[in-house]
């Protein structure tokens, strides 16, 4: 090989090498959030305790936040480029922990412990001065546990409300443990049972109503579960109140402590199951919001999905639904980190901008403060990630965000699956049980060149299925921002 010597051609072969190195280091560099998602805190009145609870967007300029504490504060500056420049007015005081507001010419509507309510500012000096309760069907005590976290107005106008158990053990108090539409003359809708501890509820794309369930009696992990009308979703404690709603149906019959939900959806008609696990420890262990990205692409590729707020871990979580045999799974997948304390509400914008109110909520949290307002921000630099994780037939099809590899996303040495359950029982959670490996067959790349069908065996029915990619790269040679996918499986394509 002949060697050039700095007389002859330095800049070119420097340039040359240069030019390698940083091709390189693009492809192998890991890929991090600041990378696609641009994270900023909102400054905060001094002096005030601003844990959030819920967050509703005013206009393009003012978002609303209710606080643990019963206040609502508007924001104003907050979708500017200067976060610096934010002011804040309080409008309202008092409320009793409102986990649930939404805003509507001129109305505030809002789930607090005790009922859904609606205020207004009537003379126009920026303060609420007229209150109204819609609803107040359930009943309280002073037991900390008493949540009741509200939607949004569905396409009809009513509030789909969740409440907690007493202690999130006990129905001590009326209709603890279940879910009510709350319409908008006022009537109370019993709508679902064997609600536990929630963390939040929302909607998808379709409309349809999902809650986050926390780890705990009769939840071997916490969960996303959906809310259909008539359903039984897991918790039986407080089932002593069916006989009070007619328009439920047949009362279920007690679940067996020690078994298996897909065993015990035999035995109960009523009983809706999971529909996407989200594995404690290993995607967080205190899921709470629930919002539909709607932004039509103005907040990444993921518009469809459903972002999931979780406060120990302080991220967002992202899932993908489908439903199959006209019951709902799918997949979910690690997303945003980093927030300053636990999230509770999150709100997307029209506009792509990701609001969060966060707390410790005295139990703690990751990023080291007790409460904040964040916003995060596409960058509008594309992550390499799956996009989708369908079933099929003989395995899954995946989906990805941009062109892949041939070569890497083709090889089934580039994927690995295994399996578990959870035992669904009257004691607190549940080890991972049941343990199963799936063998990948065959791997047969899209003509489209970013997709891949993948052969798998050994899939099982109720179980939490985790796919890891970690072979797998993009065109450009980059690895995934995420690895990780869990698919949890409670029907099979016919």
């Amino acid at each position: 090989m002949k060697t050039l010597t700095t007389s002859t051609q330095p800049n070119t072969m420097r340039a040359c090498f240069t030019s390698l190195l940083a091709v390189t280091s693009l492809a192998s560099a890991a890929p991090s959030m600041e990378d696609f998602y641009q994270r900023e805190e909102i400054p905060l009145p001094e002096g005030e305790v601003m844990e959030g609870a819920s967050i509703a967007i005013i206009d393009d300029k003012k978002v609303a936040l209710a606080t643990r504490r019963g206040d609502v504060w508007i924001c104003d500056g907050a979708f500017g480029d200067d976060l610096s420049k934010v002011t804040w007015t309080k409008f309202a005081h008092g409320l009793h922990e409102p986990l649930g507001m939404s805003y509507k010419d001129g109305w505030f509507t809002f789930t607090q412990r005790p009922d859904v309510s609606r205020m207004r500012d009537s003379n126009g000096d920026g303060r609420a001065d007229y209150f109204e309760t819609i609803a107040a069907p359930w009943g309280i005590s002073g037991d900390y546990h008493e949540y009741a976290f509200g939607t949004p107005p569905d396409k009809e106008g009513n509030v789909w409300v969740v409440l907690c158990l007493t202690g999130s053990f006990n129905a001590n108090s009326p209709w603890r443990g279940w879910c009510f539409r709350i319409t908008p003359d006022g009537k109370s809708i019993p709508t679902c049972s064997g609600i536990r501890s929630p963390g939040g509820i929302g909607f998808n794309m379709e409309g349809d109503v999902f809650y986050c369930d926390n780890q705990g009696t009769w939840n071997g992990s916490s969960s996303l579960k959906h809310l259909k009308p008539g359903g039984f979703v897991g918790n039986p404690n407080g089932n002593k109140f069916w006989e009070q709603a007619p328009n439920m149906g047949p009362k279920p019959v007690d679940p067996k402590s020690g078994s298996r939900i897909e065993i015990e959806r035999k035995r109960i008609p009523q009983l809706i199951p999971t529909s996407v696990w989200l594995p404690h420890g290993k995607l967080g262990q205190s899921p709470t919001g629930i919002i539909p990205d709607q932004t039509k692409g103005a907040f990444g590729p993921f518009a469809g999905q459903v972002l999931v707020g979780e406060q120990t871990h302080s991220q967002v979580q992202r899932v993908f639904l489908e439903k199959v045999n006209d019951v709902y799974q799918g997949a979910a997948f690690p997303f945003l980190g980093g927030y300053r304390s636990g999230i509770v509400p999150l709100r997307l914008a029209d506009d792509g901008s990701l609001f969060v109110g966060t707390t410790n909520r005295g139990w703690g949290a990751r990023g080291g403060l007790p409460f904040s307002f964040e916003r995060t921000r596409w960058t509008g630099k594309t992550p390499f990630e799956i996009h989708e994780m369908r079933i099929t037939k003989d395995g899954f099809e995946l989906t990805f965000t941009g062109e892949i590899d041939p070569k890497t996303a083709g090889d089934k040495a580039s994927y690995s699956m295994n399996s578990w359950t959870y035992v669904y029982q009257s004691g607190y959670g549940s080890p991972e049980v049941d343990k199963t490996s799936q063998a990948i067959e065959s791997v047969t790349v899209g003509a489209d060149r970013k997709s891949v069908r993948l052969t798998v065996t050994n899939r099982q029915a109720g179980h939490c299925h985790h796919l890891k990619s970690s072979g797998v790269r993009s065109k450009a040679g980059g690895e995934l921002w995420h690895q990780d996918a869990y698919y949890t499986i409670n029907e099979f394509p016919k």
